[in-house]
């Protein structure tokens, strides 16, 4: 179970990284958001992220921190979805992402 979550974690951020980086819709979304000039940053550190969670198979300490880095980073976005008056359907991905990579940091921290 904890590979199948760590490349489900894994591949959703990849996608999403990727559109940070390349999609018309994300450019939208970041300018709703109010975080326009974090765009890329964003999509980067998701990609880097998603490449730790694999790296985590062979270094779980690799994986822990790229999960805790998600799970952060997916703590700030339901606070700002919360803070731009997101409905909880809209807000509840970046919630479950919040509870799956913090799941994933204990798990890597136990392999």
């Amino acid at each position: 179970m904890f590979y199948i979550l760590s490349l489900f974690s894994a591949l959703s951020f990849l996608v999403y990284g990727t559109g940070c980086l390349f999609s018309g819709y994300m450019v939208l979304e970041f300018n709703r958001y109010g975080f326009a000039k974090y765009r890329i940053v964003t999509g980067l550190l998701q990609l880097l992220g998603a490449a730790g969670l694999l790296v985590g198979f062979i270094i779980p300490l690799i994986g822990a921190i790229a999960a805790g880095g998600f799970a952060l980073q997916m703590f700030f976005a339901v606070g700002i979805r919360l803070k731009i008056g997101d409905c909880v359907l809209r807000t509840s991905p970046a919630l479950f992402y919040l509870v799956l990579n913090a799941v994933l940091v204990l798990l890597y921290l136990r392999v």
